[in-house]
């Protein structure tokens, strides 16, 4: 008995091996991979805050992806070298001798984003602080093949040159909005 069902298991494994049936359907298109996921950035000059902390919505003119990321930064000064000082929005700022302070913030969405200042007492926010301010808008792709879970070296995103660096932007292509 047991060399008969031995022999049914070992018929059955070569029959159920050789079956086939009819190709399923076709996939759904993935991306398009010959130009891959780009970085892109914005720079966005001359934004003048009013008293009352509304911001400046400004469209992409494109639609993000869904796991896109969006990063923020506020030109801060100019290094020795010449080059622009990017601080990371958003960004927490003190005056009238540290007893005042607002925030300078960014929201966004697949579409637009908003920088705006957050904070008590806007009206008595210094103008230097509110007019003609500069600010760089990074879209980091949402499918990066480099980043790991496994990880032990994590981004520093609030360093705007590490951020150009990790992912081949190059400066001289940004798009610029002036407000």
């Amino acid at each position: 008995m047991k060399k008969i069902l031995t022999l049914f298991a070992v018929v059955g494994l070569f029959a159920f091996a050789g079956c086939e049936g009819p190709e399923g359907p076709e996939g759904p298109p993935g991306y398009d991979g010959a130009d891959g996921l780009i970085a892109q950035v914005i720079d966005v000059n001359n934004v003048n805050f009013d008293l009352n902390g509304d911001g400046e919505l400004i469209d992409f003119g494109f639609t993000l992806y869904p796991g896109d990321v969006v990063l923020a930064y506020r030109a801060t000064g100019v290094a020795a070298n010449g080059s622009t000082v990017w601080t990371q929005i958003p960004d927490l700022q003190y005056y009238n001798n540290a007893t005042l302070f607002f925030t300078y913030k960014f929201n966004f969405s697949r579409v637009d984003f908003e920088l705006y200042l957050d904070g008590s007492n806007l009206n008595t926010v210094p103008a230097n602080f509110r007019t003609n301010q500069k600010f760089r808008i990074v879209i980091v792709p949402g499918e990066d093949p480099k980043i790991s879970n496994k990880s032990v070296n994590k981004e520093d995103y609030s360093d705007y040159n590490a951020v150009i660096k990790k992912y081949n932007i190059d400066d001289s292509k940004i798009k610029t909005v002036n407000l």
